[in-house]
């Protein structure tokens, strides 16, 4: 106590002077465990958050590979309609070719039927004959046979005549085929008898009948002869 009470004013003694030293090591390592405390909280939630990838990845399955059943299964659905559709597609194919050999039969039948009835009439019913002309034909040849139909008659009733016609070949001329008609190629022989030359030697015709729908059926619209 005497020491204290004797040391000048101002001057501080070794024990009173190194107390702040002291203190300032001690704020420092306080300071420095701190920022070590904060290191590792920092280290310990970065290897927490890995960890919690780590485990969503290795949680998340890994999508396996498609099978060869399901494969071949995909690839026989895709075969199945594939073929599918080419059987519909030659199916219609071969409805409109079949389609169109029916048409031109019609054609060519029209024409060579309406050849027959040209030159095939007889004077005893004459009346018949013209009509099943009449009733084949539209058009055009319609209108100008119909006219001249009451005089022919007559003609043919005065004479006696009678003719007979045979097919001797028809055929369809192809780039006059469409969808509504086709000129008709024929070649008739046809024996001619009357009261006056009742052995007449057979005639050979040639005859272009254009045939055109009418409807469901078809009719004659044109006569020509040809060469």
């Amino acid at each position: 106590m005497a020491d204290d009470a004797a040391a000048p004013d101002g001057e501080l003694s070794e024990s009173t002077a190194a107390e702040p030293e002291s203190s300032g090591v001690e704020v420092t390592d306080e300071v420095a465990d701190a920022d070590d405390a904060t290191e590792a909280a920092d280290e310990a939630s970065d290897e927490e958050a890995s960890d919690e990838e780590a485990s969503d990845e290795e949680a998340a399955p890994a999508k396996p590979p498609m099978s060869h059943v399901r494969l071949a299964m995909i690839a026989g659905l895709v075969l199945v309609v594939a073929l599918a559709g080419l059987t519909g597609w030659l199916g219609f194919r071969t409805y409109q070719s079949h389609q169109a050999d029916e048409q031109e039969k019609l054609f060519l039948s029209v024409g060579r039927q309406g050849a027959l009835n040209l030159t095939t009439i007889d004077w005893q019913h004459a009346d018949q004959d013209v009509q099943r002309i009449l009733d084949s034909a539209t058009g055009t040849f319609y209108d100008d046979f119909q006219k001249r139909a009451q005089p022919f008659m007559e003609v043919v009733k005065q004479a006696q005549s009678k003719s007979e016609g045979t097919i001797a070949e028809a055929g369809l001329e192809p780039q006059s085929i469409t969808a509504n008609g086709a000129q008709v190629l024929v070649a008739v022989t046809v024996k001619t008898s009357n009261a006056g030359a009742p052995d007449q030697a057979p005639r050979a015709w040639r005859m272009r009948i254009t045939v055109q729908k009418v409807g469901d059926e078809a009719k004659v619209a044109n006569v020509e002869f040809v060469p």
